[in-house]
């Protein structure tokens, strides 16, 4: 993903909120959101693109109380051909069993096997960040708040992210958090296709064209772009409703949504404190 914005113990009554848009080639092929047939139960779109490792995905939650999403970090000269797919650090936590503390903290010795990335990975008990193109090269566990992720740190300030995080908070405070409340204002809120000015554009090693093209959080063009924007929100008590709708070229092409219930049962121990 390229915009993910996380409302993290936030809500009376959510104790997640994630809103997040897909940016990739078109041509790139890839299954919309699914319960995954092989791996139950992981709700999950799927990369299905000739990769070196396991084609993974994008953004996910599994039966087991668990949620795992991730960004590529901007680098271009720093790309390597030779790269593990990122996606499969997603599936590999969904699959799993670890807590994301001891899931992320094994990373930190295999993550040269990746081009750059951020991956957040939740229990819902705790959610942790980690990139290994961070200083400390050491995962984070979050406090309660909402963070905006794009393709480079965590929260760092590029003008989609700003601008996202302010809707999500705006979006967030008029939930009215029942069972049947829309995720209409955050698909919404994902759809903004306006473009940064010039002078707050990054310098991430692009082009100054795609730069400006991909400062908006829905992006559009004849060849690259939004393919998906997921909302997932998940109550205290493990119930979630997930949304997702799919995109090319020209416009929408589906749009597929899910409920259910996730267990949150954990085993006790001596938990860190925040950072």
């Amino acid at each position: 993903m390229c915009l993910i914005l996380v409302a993290w113990q936030s809500h009376p009554d959510y104790a997640l909120v994630v809103a997040g848009n897909r940016d990739e080639f078109y041509v790139r092929p890839a299954a919309p959101a699914h319960w995954w047939q092989d791996a139950s139960p992981v709700l999950a779109g799927r990369d299905l693109a000739d990769v070196i490792g396991e084609p993974g995905t994008w953004m996910g939650v599994a039966g087991e109380g668990r949620f795992a999403a991730l960004t590529n970090y901007r680098a271009p000269s720093e790309k390597r051909t030779d790269a593990r797919s990122r996606g499969e650090l997603v599936a590999g936590f969904l699959r799993g069993h670890q807590a994301p503390s001891d899931y992320l903290g094994a990373l930190t010795g295999a993550d040269g096997c990746y081009n750059g990335f951020n991956l957040l990975a939740s229990d819902l008990h705790e959610l942790w960040w980690y990139s290994n193109r961070s200083a400390s090269r050491q995962p984070e566990r979050l406090r309660p708040g909402l963070y905006g992720l794009s393709n480079a740190l965590l929260d760092t300030p590029w003008p989609k992210v700003r601008s996202r995080v302010g809707a999500l908070a705006e979006v967030l405070a008029a939930d009215p958090g029942h069972a049947n409340a829309s995720a209409e204002p955050y698909l919404k809120l994902l759809a903004d296709e306006r473009q940064a000015a010039s002078f707050e554009l990054p310098s991430t090693g692009v082009s100054p064209e795609w730069e400006k093209l991909l400062s908006s959080a829905f992006i559009r063009s004849p060849n690259y772009g939004t393919r998906a924007s997921t909302v997932l929100r998940v109550r205290h008590d493990g119930r979630f409703d997930f949304s997702e709708r799919s995109f090319d070229a020209n416009g929408q092409t589906g749009e597929v949504s899910y409920r259910g219930k996730l267990n949150l049962a954990r085993d006790t121990g001596t938990v860190p404190a925040p950072r």
